[in-house]
């Protein structure tokens, strides 16, 4: 059964945006007392936050679909929708959020780091929100924006100060579980160790973090055994230790030619070339070891490596190796630059930024960008008013004199939004644009104060006079 797992892929959904409200108020003797529609609810986000008491992205591999709570839709005597609740997902130290095609999105470190996977849609408005002055009575709302699905992986690498790495069976397990709390298992066979195993280490003042990366073997890079799955996991450490057993049993091996093994791999995967070595020689607790760490340790020290003989069964050299250790994670520590405040970069939108631009296709025009896009998927093509009002807004945004500029005529087929989710229509250019256009859409004369009879007949007489002019610019000779 599968324990531990570092790498999966996450098919994340934000809650939708609840729909606007289109309401009048009605009450006894007030029939018609204006648009009282509430706003929609938000969409929940999916938030991933680092969690130090979780090690393993286990439950995610078994439950790859996770989808936050959607918003509720408003209602009339302007009571707006309840916003969805965000899908909190906890994640260990040291995840790495990229989308499928390897780019880096988040890097998430330290306790309460967090990242919004996917965002909730935004809730629509309702008609007391889109009244105003000219459009007293809207009879539509918008309707609320649906929130954002698709996929991340997740990778785990640990966050360690020391790695210890090597030929399986060398001793790694049993050196950990005497250096720190940590208990990894321990047994006389290949690929014990399945999985990271991390320890506290205290020497002095200082405190580190050590991991026992699983068994290297040849070809591990390429993805042979168990190396490529773990060695992302030494990508964060300060420094690598390489256990070499002195007293192995294969007779073919010996530690020089294991040391070169594992280097050679370490270097096909890149990015480790400037992490400083030191090389414990283990076991050598058994005459034949000691004997063979005599032997080996001028040539190792010659290589510019250092070299400290240890036995974690008989605890013999460890508090040399975690002093020796400590000292250079505080050097590698001290020579990590300090990080800088976080500063506010402002870059406002050029003076010539539409926020949209319309691209000449082949046998028809695409109109690309954040505003006319949410603005389509916030109407209900159901209602005349409610497609009318697009219409107004597009028409002030400048997408009728874009499209005249690329060369659209009447009739030619406008596409609005990305291939996967566009709204198509055939364009007729309008002579006029604006709520004039449109006669005063939104407005209800059910609505406008009585005027006085004087008025009204004096624009009855307006209107005759009109007519009899027209009359007589027209008539036959």
């Amino acid at each position: 059964m599968t324990t531990f797992v570092d790498r999966v892929e996450l098919h994340v959904a934000a809650g939708n945006g609840g729909h606007g409200c289109a309401s009048v108020h009605r009450e006894k003797f007030k029939p018609l007392g204006g648009p009282d529609g509430g706003n929609g609810g938000r969409g929940g986000d999916v938030i991933l936050v680092v969690d130090q008491s979780v090690t393993t992205l286990l439950d995610y591999h078994h439950s790859p679909h996770r989808k936050a709570t959607n918003g509720k839709p408003g209602e009339g005597g302007n009571r707006s929708g309840k916003d969805g609740t965000d899908l909190i997902l906890p994640v260990p130290d040291g995840t790495v959020v990229l989308d499928k095609q390897g780019n880096v999105l988040a890097d998430l470190i330290g306790q309460g780091t967090t990242y919004i996977a996917a965002q909730g849609g935004r809730g629509g408005l309702g008609n007391a929100a889109l009244a105003s002055a000219r459009r007293k009575a809207p009879g539509f709302a918008l309707l609320g924006e649906p929130g954002h699905a698709g996929d991340v992986v997740l990778e785990l690498k640990t966050v360690a100060d020391v790695a210890l790495v090597g030929y399986p069976s060398a001793g790694k397990s049993s050196l950990i579980s005497v250096l720190s709390a940590a208990k990894p298992k321990i047994a006389d066979y290949p690929f014990t160790t399945l999985v990271p195993n991390l320890g506290v280490v205290t020497a002095g003042s200082t405190v580190y973090t050590i991991a026992d990366v699983p068994g290297l073997i040849p070809g591990a890079s390429q993805g042979k055994g168990l190396g490529l799955e773990f060695l992302r996991h030494v990508e964060r450490c300060s420094v690598l230790v390489h256990v070499l057993d002195t007293a192995a049993l294969e007779s073919e091996r010996d530690p020089l030619t294991d040391l070169d093994v594992i280097e050679a791999e370490l270097a096909q995967y890149g990015g480790l070339g400037d992490r400083p070595r030191v090389v414990v020689l283990n076991k050598v607790d058994i005459p034949d070891g000691q004997d063979l760490a005599d032997i080996i340790r001028p040539e190792l020290e010659a290589r510019g490596y250092q070299v400290l003989e240890v036995s974690a069964v008989a605890h013999l050299g460890l508090k040399e190796l975690s002093f020796a250790l400590a000292q250079i994670v505080a050097e590698a520590r001290a020579a990590k630059p300090q990080e800088e405040a976080t500063r506010i970069v402002i870059r406002p939108k050029a003076v010539d930024d539409a926020g949209f631009k319309v691209v000449a296709e082949e046998g028809f025009y695409r109109v690309l960008g954040e505003k006319p896009e949410r603005w389509v998927r916030q109407t209900d093509f159901a209602n005349d008013e409610a497609v009318g009002y697009l219409a107004d807004r597009l028409a002030r945004l400048g997408v009728e004199e874009e499209l005249v500029k690329a060369g659209a005529h009447s009739g030619d087929e406008v596409v609005i939004g990305p291939v996967d989710d566009a709204v198509v229509f055939d364009w007729e250019p309008s002579l006029a644009t604006g709520a004039e256009m449109l006669g005063r859409r939104g407005e209800d004369h059910r609505f406008d104060a009585p005027r006085p009879a004087t008025q009204r007949r004096r624009e009855r007489d307006v209107e005759r006079d009109e007519a009899e002019e027209e009359y007589d610019a027209f008539k036959p000779f």
